[in-house]
């Protein structure tokens, strides 16, 4: 890591923050990841990209924009990616999962507000997310009230941009999120300086549908018992989709997609056949967020599925990629949005069928709802999952927490008792 010291310096990092940011987590990770029995060996590269994360992609960034090239950064998956694509540019996720940018947040943001807005907004205001700094402009969401403010300020210290989402889904909304995307495209010409071209939205039309393609393909595999993959690991593949180089994260995911449908085929596992499969739903995981996979894990059960934004809603639409004409293109990119089912809309009885037949499709024995404290949304819509879940004889539970491990033990006991019942 030493030979990017004068790398991050360059980008004004703060050294010294992030150097005791950064010691924690080959331990951590260590124990989290490499000490598992019976991982799969295409987990390496993973191993390998987060141990270079905020180093050799950093560079790779930095030599884009040597080039030319334009980067822009994101927190949500509604922003349209494609556009930064078709345009030559790379269109990389941001820090956000971490507790000890969190007090970094709070300087300037209440207290009482989700861990993943103060964390997010800690990394940049403490110098510690080469992403922030490499980025030309981030690109911010009306997802909820707390995102929709944090950018006032976020917009003092680094070039923000936000995209108005709609909180309902008729053709009025629909509309109006058609508008935003067109000024999103609008927004990528003008800081590229790159006229975009049917053609070249094609192309990153496919390129970005092949992602999510590949990571339909890894949680497929997770369908299986034994599954031939921990939780841990899988969401771990998730979270680095958002940072990775698009087509290098296909070909390596397709490879170790490879070994897991041939572990299916002679029935090996990362857990032992008949351990209790867990369905987690909730607010997003962003990287560096293991605490739940890993609690869970280790009490005896296994993650079989995600249904939130670093899961299945980030990958399971795709954009109609028979489109030819320029216009019908970034209609078919605007329907994409409106089809993942988040808690920003209402009503929002879709996230309730995408979860009732997610835990069918991965035989989910329970389900977790997991929620940052203060995020209103995911608390709220709870009553009526729990209800909808309830009436299907699927046991839930309820978990509010934050990125600290504080309660690291009291959720333990509580996630075992529910496996108990499970069982």
């Amino acid at each position: 890591m030493a030979d990017y010291r004068k790398m991050w310096q360059d980008l004004g990092m703060d050294l010294e923050k992030h150097d005791e940011f950064l010691a924690a987590v080959p331990d951590i990770y260590g124990e989290l990841f490499v000490s598992q029995q019976k991982r799969p060996a295409g987990m390496e590269y993973f191993d390998f990209v987060m141990s270079e994360v905020h180093g050799l992609r950093v560079k790779e960034l930095l030599d884009k924009k040597a080039e030319g090239k334009k980067v822009v950064s994101s927190f949500c998956v509604f922003v349209p990616e494609e556009f930064v694509l078709a345009a030559g540019g790379a269109c990389i996720g941001l820090c956000a999962g971490a507790q000890y940018s969190v007090p970094i947040g709070e300087k300037v943001l209440p207290r009482s507000l989700c861990p993943l807005i103060k964390s997010s907004l800690g990394f940049k205001l403490g110098g510690l997310c080469p992403y922030f700094e490499v980025s030309d402009f981030v690109v911010g969401e009306t997802t909820c009230d707390g995102k929709k403010k944090a950018w006032e300020i976020l917009a003092q210290y680094h070039p923000t941009y936000v995209m108005e989402l709609p909180q309902k889904k008729g053709e009025a909304d629909k509309e109006l999120w058609l508008k935003e995307v067109y000024k999103f495209k609008e927004k990528v010409e003008a800081e590229t300086g790159v006229t975009i071209t049917p053609e070249s939205l094609s192309e990153a039309i496919k390129l970005a549908n092949r992602r999510r393609k590949v990571l339909q393909r890894l949680y497929d595999t997770r369908k299986h018992d034994p599954v031939p993959i921990s939780g841990k690991d899988a969401m771990l593949i998730t979270q680095l989709s958002f940072f990775d180089d698009p087509e290098r994260f296909i070909e390596k995911t397709s490879a170790l997609c490879d070994e897991l449908e041939d572990r299916v085929a002679k029935g090996e596992g990362a857990a032992p056949k008949g351990a209790p499969r867990i369905l987690i739903t909730g607010t997003p995981m962003p990287l560096p967020s293991w605490k739940m996979h890993h609690i869970i894990e280790s009490s005896g059960a296994v993650v079989v599925c995600e249904e939130s934004c670093t899961g299945t809603r980030s990958f399971e639409t795709l954009v109609d990629e028979t489109k030819t004409g320029l216009n019908e293109q970034v209609e078919a990119i605007s329907r994409r949005a409106l089809n993942i089912n988040c808690a920003c809309y209402t009503p929002n009885t879709g996230r309730i069928d995408d979860i009732l037949r997610q835990v069918k499709e991965y035989k989910a024995d329970g389900v977790v709802y997991y929620s940052l404290q203060f995020c209103q949304s995911y608390s709220v819509e709870y009553h009526l999952v729990e209800k909808a879940l309830q009436e299907a004889g699927i046991p839930v539970m309820r978990i509010e927490s934050d990125y600290s491990d504080e309660d690291a033990g009291q959720l333990q006991t509580r996630i075992e008792a529910f496996l108990e019942m499970i069982k």
